[in-house]
């Protein structure tokens, strides 16, 4: 693929792809090159600088592939969350909104007893901590809210 600065006969200026150079000989000799702004079929190859990737911009392509990933923990508090992370994800069941119900069934019998967590508003995680219901936040989203 090739683009091309191009100029109409009224002067408009304009930009567009072509398969090669031979192509774009082919299509404007058959007049089938058109201005969008005018629609004059006469249109011109203007001058154009290549489009080169300068030796800085390589430079900061390599600085960026040196930098950490943002999955990856940079200290022994982010290790720590997601090993409690994968712990909670691994020894417990994700219930999501229905948090606040699943807890209360569980707690009044009519649901077996697990291990959940979830979602809840905080206005139904008060109203379970003010019942007795033992419930604690967790110090992450679930992963269906990540990024």
């Amino acid at each position: 693929m090739i683009r091309y600065a191009l100029t109409c006969g009224a002067g408009h200026g304009f930009e567009s792809w072509f398969a090669s150079a031979a192509a774009y000989d082919t299509l404007s000799g058959a007049g089938q090159v058109s201005c969008p702004i005018c629609g004059e079929t006469r249109v011109e190859k203007a001058i154009m600088a290549p489009a080169v990737t300068p030796a800085r911009k390589a430079e900061a392509a390599a600085a960026a592939e040196a930098r950490p990933k943002l999955g990856t923990p940079q200290s022994e508090l982010e290790a720590a969350l997601a090993a409690l992370r994968r712990q909670v994800e691994e020894n417990s069941e994700y219930v999501g909104m229905n948090f606040a119900t699943e807890a209360r069934a569980i707690h009044e019998g009519a649901s077996p007893e697990r291990a959940i967590y979830g979602e809840a508003k905080p206005e139904e995680a008060k109203r379970l901590i003010e019942d007795g219901i033992p419930v604690a936040p967790l110090p992450f989203r679930p992963a269906r809210k990540s990024n």
